[in-house]
Formats: structure tokens, sequence, C-alpha cells
């Protein structure tokens, strides 16, 4: 499964990058409003920084808009995703910039019936936001389940990109129902590695090492 990162903050990205967990970087315009800079130049750090796909999304309503500006953000860098809503303009774009080659991330999706229109308009990505569905109680992760088994069942190469992750469970469940890729906050990442027991063992080491009266260098 492919770790993406969900942020616009280039420090954030350039460390998770060094260790070598990244493999794509997701935007948003509620991103691109927190990282307080304009998006080419965001975008643009971005791609410098991270080999895999950059997704930037485009912010008109109508479909001929939405192609204009996203072939004004693949000047940006190679690795460039096109980001569209989940609407019909959306769909309209999506099938015309993909029939040309570019990567198009569908975003927004909260229902398998979205997830099939999109991979039939030829989406390289579905964002399906599992985070929001589980605000209003409805089963998110189920959402993902469900979109992975009809599409392994028509063979769609629309790739699975579990959006909204809240929680380091989101990315465990994500990975066990087979998902393709997840789009994690920093925070959350940085959370997977946390446990009690590494904890409180390294801490038992550190104590016996002491003991020893060794060292190493």
């Amino acid at each position: 499964m492919k770790f993406f990162i969900d942020t616009a903050e280039i420090d954030d990205i350039i460390e998770l990058n060094s260790l070598g967990i990244v493999d794509g970087v997701t935007t948003n315009p509620s991103l691109i409003l927190k990282s307080n800079r304009q998006i080419t130049d965001v975008i643009r750090a971005i791609s410098d920084v991270v080999d895999g796909p950059v997704s930037a999304e485009v912010v008109s309503q109508k479909a001929e808009d939405m192609i204009a500006e996203g072939l004004e953000l693949l000047k940006i860098g190679t690795n460039i995703t096109v980001k569209v809503p989940l609407t019909w303009e959306g769909l309209k774009a999506c099938k015309i910039l993909s029939s040309e080659g570019v990567m198009v991330n569908v975003t927004l999706c909260f229902t398998v019936n979205q997830a099939i229109l999109a991979a039939k308009a030829g989406a390289s990505f579905i964002s399906p936001f599992v985070g929001r569905l589980d605000d209003i109680n409805l089963d998110g992760m189920g959402l993902i389940s469900d979109i992975r088994q009809v599409y392994d069942n028509y063979n769609f190469a629309t790739e699975i990109l579990v959006a909204s992750i809240r929680t380091v469970n989101h990315v465990t469940e994500a990975a066990l129902v087979g998902a393709d890729i997840v789009t994690i906050p920093p925070k959350v990442i940085k959370a997977l590695i946390a446990h009690p027991l590494t904890e409180s063992g390294l801490e038992a080491f550190d104590r016996d090492w002491a003991k020893t009266g060794q060292k190493i260098l």
C-alpha cells in the first residue's frame, strides 16, 4: 500500500520524504489556504521534493474551465495529478484529460456508484472520504471494502486512494481491505510508530544496558 501525504506544508513533506515513505502528495484548497502561499509556488515546491504523483485541485465548476486550470497546473511539473470533484462536470473534465494521458484524481467520493462512474471516466485515482462518512455515523471503511470488491469484479484500473484519514486505525483498516493508497496527514503518519510496549521495552533495555557499564563507541 502506498503512502501519500495529505498536506501543503513543505517542511513536513521534506522530513517524511527523507525516510523514504512518501509515495505522493495530495493537496486541496483548504490545505493551500493553511499554507498561506500561492498554489503554484506550493505545488512547485512539493513537486521538486517528491518524485511520485502530486495532486493539485482545480476550483472551477464547469468542465472546460477545469480542463484549462488543469492544463495550467500541469506546467508546474511532470508528476502533477489534476484533482477534480466528483460532479458531472468533473467527470467530463476527467474523461477529456485522462484521454490525453493526464493523471486525474477524482475527489469527494462517498458512494460505490460514484466510484464506478469515476473509473469509467478514466480516473487514475478515486478518493473516498472515510472520515467525513464516519462523522455522520456511516461506515467509511465499509465503503472502501465495497469499492475494492467492485473494482476487482470488473478489473477497473483506477487506484483507490483513501482520503480523510483521521486515525491510525483507518490506516490499518485500509491496508486490510486492500486499498491501493492512503493519503495521511503528517500527524497521523507520525502516530503510526507509537506503541506503549515499544516505549516501555526500550526503557527497560536502556536501564539494563546502563547496568553493564559498556559502550559501543
